[in-house]
């Protein structure tokens, strides 16, 4: 699963990129410095795996789950038509399952910005034009090819199609993004899917501001929170620069300290790192013993066999049943023998929705 930074250049793009991934994205003060898509693999921050691994002590230790994050080559106007590096930015988009939108929401002269002021709105203006009039290309020219499918021969799917997709160009004709429209049910749903449009992908606009502005936000955070009241994003702030010193401190506890110093619980990185993996709709289930914790992902709304399947294919296919314990329940009685003598201990089958936290141990037979 993987979510695209994106941005214009100057933003704070690879800055933030370099914080979430230690790797080594070029950071310099000129457009089109990440030529080349930088993908890291980062750990998703989970406080219940520390408290997990405190209780249970596993001989080879405690393994977090990851997300893939790329960090997206800067992008001009004029992208959707080839300008800059357009048409390689839309593709490295078109293959990410989510975006996170970076914007600047800071002053600072020594850092040129390519349209000469700061104004976040329009900087996201900007990009979401660039994406609606590559998804309007991709639409119109789907329409030509399913009206000719759906007259032919009554294809009933076909007829779905092509009514989403004149949905689809009348909201990319006004200038509003994909996501925008709703969808009546899953024959739409499975039609969406297959259209890969740059802006169905769910969105999270990060607003990269100053350090005296990383706690309560700036004019131009609440701007861009104004801009998107009506798209269903998250607006999440952070000051890169600042989070870039925080992670060349050597020490968690430096690292804490300096948070406390500006005022924050938890760093910009972190939150954005768990909200990235909520945006793909991911949730964690987890295993604990002697010899390992484990984080395991999944998505949304999948049964205990899809999950089952997550750690190994023969667990899918010879899934017996599936032994859930609460996490707060395994905490709060100090582990898996006390949770079975209190009862604790649930018996699921394959109809089970599996729970963000549950505590699993499945059963099988292949």
């Amino acid at each position: 699963m993987k979510c695209g930074i994106v941005g214009l250049p100057n933003v704070g793009k690879s800055t933030l990129f370099n914080c979430l991934s230690n790797a080594k994205a070029q950071s310099a003060n000129f457009p089109f410095c990440t030529i080349e898509p930088n993908v890291g693999v980062i750990t998703v921050p989970d406080e219940r795996l520390v408290r997990l691994g405190e209780l249970c002590k596993p001989e080879r230790g405690v393994i977090p789950t990851t997300v893939e994050i790329v960090d997206i080559a800067g992008l001009v106007k004029g992208a959707s038509k080839g300008e800059g590096l357009g048409n390689k930015f839309l593709a490295n988009i078109r293959e990410t399952d989510a975006i996170i939108h970076v914007l600047r929401c800071f002053d600072d002269d020594n850092i040129v910005h390519v349209d000469g002021t700061i104004d976040p709105v329009r900087d996201k203006e900007v990009i979401e034009a660039e994406l609606q009039l590559k998804d309007l290309e991709t639409v119109e020219a789907r329409i030509q090819k399913t009206e000719k499918q759906a007259k032919a021969g009554g294809d009933k799917q076909a007829k779905t199609t092509l009514e989403l997709l004149l949905r689809y160009q009348a909201a990319l004709s006004q200038g509003l993004s994909a996501r925008t429209v709703e969808l009546q049910n899953k024959e739409e749903e499975l039609a969406a899917k297959e259209l890969f449009l740059l802006t169905n992908k769910p969105i999270m606009y990060v607003c990269n501001v100053d350090e005296g502005s990383a706690v309560s936000g700036n004019k131009y955070v609440e701007r861009v929170k104004e801009a998107v009241k009506n798209e269903n994003a998250e607006v999440l702030v952070l000051a890169a620069k600042t989070e870039s010193e925080i992670a060349e401190l050597d020490t968690y506890e430096e690292r804490q300290m300096f948070l406390e110093e500006i005022g924050l619980e938890e760093s910009g990185v972190n939150r954005l790192i768990k909200a990235a993996y909520s945006l793909l709709n991911l949730r964690t289930f987890l295993t604990a013993g002697s010899d390992e914790v484990r984080a395991w992902t999944f998505r949304a709304g999948w049964k205990a066999p899809q999950c089952a399947g997550v750690i190994h294919t023969d667990f899918e296919k010879g899934f017996i049943r599936a032994e859930v314990i609460k996490y707060e329940d395994y905490i709060a009685l100090g582990g898996e023998a006390a949770c079975r003598a209190a009862g604790k201990l649930g018996v699921e089958g394959k109809e089970y929705e599996v729970q963000d936290g549950d505590i699993m141990h499945f059963l099988f037979n292949v």
